[in-house]
C-alpha cells in the first residue's frame, strides 16, 4: 500500500492495494519512489537518446514535488524493455510503488519511435502506455509528454512539463536595464531570445494555443501592445490606440484579449475583437482599473482598481456589467490572473508589514468564502501565472539593489498549497512570466 502523509490536509481516493488518484487541495505529501529504468535500444546512438528522456522525465518528476526517482544503484532486476513482465517482488524491495519501462527504436522516415509502460508493482498490473514517432530532434517533447502521462494517471490532473515560459530577460546595471522577451521549455531547455533589446519591451503572455504573443514594446517611445506569431516571427501593433496601453491578455480561446489605455488621468479596460478588429470600453468613470483577466469560459474578467480608494480586486461580467468586489484584507492587491480551472485567482499582494506577496483566492464576492491564502512572499515577488492544470503557479521574484549593482531577478514555481518552491533556470535576469497553457 502506499500512504501520503499530509502536515495540513490532502485529500487521496485509493483502493485497499494500490494508488488510484490523488488530488492535492492544501498541505504537502510525501513524494511517490518510482523506478524510471534504462529504455531499451537498438544501437549506441538510440542509447543515448534513451538516457536523455529517462532523465528528462526524472526531473519532471521530481520538480512535480509528487515523485521520488529512485536511484538505479538500488535496482535488483535488470532487465529492460516493454515487452519484458517484471519481476515484481525485487521492485517491491527497493520500494518502488511505481516502475516504468521504455525503448527507443528508429521509425519510417527516419522518425524517433519511443515507447514505454509504466507498473503498478503493488497491484503487478501495467497503468498507462503509449508509443510516440517523432522526428528525432523533438525527443525533449517527448520526454515531458511522457512525465504528463504519469503525472495525469497517479494525480488524476493534466501534466504541465510539455509547456513553454515566455518572460523578460533582464542584463545592465540597476540604472539601466537591457529587458528582451525570451521564451523557453518550461524546464528553461531550448531558450530562444525574440527581440534585441534596444526597445523597452514587457509583460508577454500566451495565446492559448501558444502560436502568438502580446506584449508591450516602446518601440516608438509610447507603449504600444504588439503581437509576434511565433511560427513566422512577424511582430503586428494591436491597434494604435490614443493614450498608453498596456497590460495585454488573451481570452480562453484567442478570439479576444483585454487591454488597459491610460488617457486623461483615468485607467480604463478595453477588449479587442481579434475577428472584427472592433474595440470595446469595459469600464467607465476616473479611476484605474488594470491587470485583466478572463474566467476560463470567458464570461467573467477579475481586474484590479482603486475606485474604493486603495487598489483591490474585482470582477465583472465579460461586458463590463456587474462590477462586485472580491478581495477584503489590508493592503493593496494587483495583478489578479484567473486558474484554468475557474477555483482560483491568484495575485500579487503588497502591505506595509509583509511587503510583497503571491497569494490566492476564491473568486467569490462573500467575505467569508474568499479563504484568502498567502503562499509565496519576498522582495518584489509579483507577477503569478498559473500552469494548465491549476495547480501550479510561477512568479518573479527579486532581491534589492546594492548602490548600481541590480540584485538578482528570477523565475520561480510554487504548488497551490504554498509547497516546493523551486527556481526555474534563466541565463539571466528574469521577470514578467507567461506559462503556456499547451503545445499543438
Amino acid at each position: 500500500m502506499i500512504r501520503l502523509f499530509f502536515s495540513i490536509l490532502l485529500l487521496i481516493a485509493f483502493n485497499s492495494q494500490a494508488i488510484e488518484t490523488i488530488t492535492i487541495n492544501r498541505g504537502h505529501a510525501d513524494p511517490i519512489p518510482v523506478a524510471i529504468n534504462h529504455f531499451n535500444a537498438d544501437n549506441s546512438a538510440d542509447n543515448i537518446t534513451g538516457d536523455n528522456i529517462t532523465n528528462v522525465i526524472a526531473n519532471d518528476l521530481k520538480r512535480s514535488g509528487l515523485f521520488k526517482p529512485i536511484s538505479r544503484a538500488a535496482f535488483i532486476e535488470h532487465k529492460i524493455g516493454i515487452e519484458h513482465k517484471p519481476l515484481f517482488v525485487t521492485w517491491r524491495q527497493i520500494n518502488a510503488n511505481l516502475l516504468l519501462n521504455g525503448e527507443v527504436t528508429q521509425g519510417e522516415h527516419g522518425k524517433l519511435k519511443v515507447s514505454f509502460i509504466l507498473w503498478d508493482t503493488v497491484l503487478e498490473k501495467d497503468i498507462v502506455g503509449e508509443v510516440f514517432e517523432v522526428p528525432a530532434n523533438l525527443w525533449r517533447r517527448v520526454a515531458h509528454k511522457i512525465a504528463d502521462k504519469i503525472y495525469e494517471k497517479v494525480t488524476g490532473d493534466k501534466g504541465y512539463f510539455d509547456t513553454r515560459i515566455a518572460y523578460v530577460a533582464e542584463t545592465g546595471t540597476y540604472l539601466k536595464r537591457v529587458k528582451r522577451i525570451a521564451v523557453m521549455d518550461y524546464d528553461g531547455a531550448n531558450h530562444q531570445y525574440l527581440t534585441d533589446g534596444k526597445d523597452l519591451v514587457l509583460t508577454p503572455r500566451f495565446s492559448p494555443q501558444a502560436d502568438r504573443l502580446l506584449y508591450i514594446s516602446y518601440a516608438r517611445k509610447a507603449p504600444r501592445i504588439y503581437m509576434r506569431n511565433l511560427k513566422t516571427g512577424k511582430d503586428t501593433i494591436v491597434g494604435d490606440f490614443p493614450g498608453m496601453s498596456f497590460a495585454p491578455r488573451f481570452n480562453a480561446d484567442g478570439s479576444k484579449a483585454l487591454m488597459s489605455i491610460a488617457k486623461h488621468g483615468s485607467t480604463h479596460i478595453f477588449s479587442i475583437n481579434f475577428q472584427t478588429m472592433r474595440i470595446t470600453q469595459l469600464t467607465q468613470g476616473s479611476s484605474i482599473n488594470t491587470s485583466p483577466s478572463y474566467s476560463p469560459d470567458n464570461s467573467k474578467i477579475v481586474f484590479n482598481s482603486d475606485r474604493s480608494g486603495s487598489r483591490q480586486l474585482y470582477i465583472m461580467n465579460a461586458d463590463g456589467t456587474n462590477i462586485e468586489r472580491i478581495s477584503f484584507g489590508g493592503g493593496y492587491y494587483t495583478a489578479p490572473s484567473w486558474s484554468p480551472r475557474g477555483d482560483y485567482i491568484a495575485f500579487t499582494k503588497m502591505t506595509r508589514g509583509g511587503g510583497f506577496t503571491i497569494g490566492v483566492m476564491r473568486p467569490t464576492t462573500n467575505p467569508e468564502n474568499v479563504g484568502e491564502r498567502i503562499i509565496a512572499n519576498g522582495y518584489l515577488v509579483e507577477g503569478p501565472t498559473w500552469a494548465g492544470n491549476g495547480r501550479v503557479i510561477m512568479f518573479a521574484k527579486g532581491e534589492p539593489p546594492r548602490g548600481n549593482t541590480a540584485g538578482k531577478n528570477r523565475i520561480y514555481s510554487i504548488d497551490l498549497t504554498g509547497y516546493n518552491e523551486l527556481e526555474i533556470p534563466t541565463p539571466k535576469d528574469a521577470s514578467d512570466p507567461d506559462w503556456s497553457k499547451t503545445l499543438h
